[in-house]
């Protein structure tokens, strides 16, 4: 297989948005995908990067994605938080996806950073097996707490007008 592994770049985003939606339809879940491309366009490549990716690509078609961001641990200093690894449904259980995580845990050494992490939904059985294969440690100790832009309107809302009680 002709597989080349390279730093993402701004083109590759409407790629990149594809198989973000590819992941989360996996996951049941791509009506909670309201990011858009402009949105991927400023957040990666304006004056502040938020996020950097990988691509697997192979005979110049985008296969596998790689999307991670740097998170500070109070208690260790910087990781690399994995948000997004997917391979295409047809190119799983080829190597693709080893080759690719593989070259994420080298961006991590090459940064210095104290180590990598990720979530993986439990019933997501082919995940986690591969992951083991590379001696992660999976937790069933953390839960994941979350509060959407909605939420944060009302709670923002309630806030203000107290304020001004």
């Amino acid at each position: 297989m002709d597989l080349k592994i390279r730093k993402g770049v701004k083109k590759d985003l409407k790629e990149v948005l594809i198989l973000i939606k590819e992941l989360a339809k996996y996951e049941n879940a791509l009506e909670e995908v309201d990011l858009t491309l402009s949105q991927l366009k400023e957040d990666g490549f304006g004056k502040r990067p938020y996020y950097w990716f990988l691509i697997a690509e192979k005979n110049n078609q985008i296969i596998g994605l790689s999307f991670y961001w740097i998170r500070y641990s109070t208690w260790k200093g910087k990781f690399l938080f994995l948000e997004d690894f997917v391979i295409k449904n047809e190119y799983r259980n080829q190597g693709v996806g080893k080759k690719l995580f593989e070259h994420t845990i080298k961006v991590c050494h090459e940064l210095g950073l104290k180590g990598m992490t990720w979530q993986v939904l439990d019933w997501n059985k082919p995940a986690i097996n591969f992951y083991k294969k590379f001696n992660a440690e999976i937790s069933n100790e953390w839960l994941n707490g979350k509060l959407t832009y909605k939420q944060i309107e009302v709670i923002s809302k309630k806030i203000k007008s107290h304020q001004n009680q």
